[in-house]
């Protein structure tokens, strides 16, 4: 069965998994946001064979998450905007990773306010009138670039 492409996909959650979904592709960020920029640095903190990451740091910086500077003889991998944007899906995928899959010992890092020592969270989505939201409090409204099928699942009323 061939391969779906998510990149020709209408929905940006599905173009997202294209670059984000594939394996390595997080932990690749995750060490990008732990200050990693080398890419031998990268191969060691992560365990992953040199082709492989190549491939994940290659398509990053393709879709503008990571750009790939000299610096010296060789070059650094440093966050671009778009990719510093990701960091606040991080820490959510962080903070529910170390409540439901991590070890009886606990997480393996903490992040933490270098100020107050205080542990970094991602604080949970709230309203405009600052409520928690959940999928039971939310309304799904087709948006602009919604496809005939979205607008006839979801009715509602449309976008602009």
């Amino acid at each position: 069965m061939p391969r779906t492409d998510f990149a020709r996909m209408r929905c940006p959650i599905a173009r997202a998994m294209e670059v984000l979904g594939e394996r390595w592709s997080i932990l690749v960020m995750r060490e990008a946001f732990y200050g990693t920029t080398r890419f031998d640095d990268f191969a060691r903190h992560l365990g992953i064979a040199t082709n492989i990451l190549s491939a994940r740091l290659g398509k990053l910086v393709e879709h503008g998450l990571l750009e790939r500077v000299p610096e010296g003889a060789r070059h650094a991998y440093h966050l671009t905007e778009k990719g510093r944007e990701f960091f606040p899906v991080f820490l959510s995928l962080k903070g529910w990773a170390d409540r439901w899959m991590a070890g009886p010992e606990g997480q393996a890092m903490c992040l933490l306010d270098p100020l107050t020592g205080e542990e970094i969270a991602c604080p949970p989505p709230v309203d405009s009138a600052g409520r928690p939201v959940t999928p039971e409090t939310i309304r799904l409204v087709p948006g602009p670039a919604a496809s005939d099928a979205m607008r006839r699942r979801f009715p509602g009323a449309a976008r602009g």
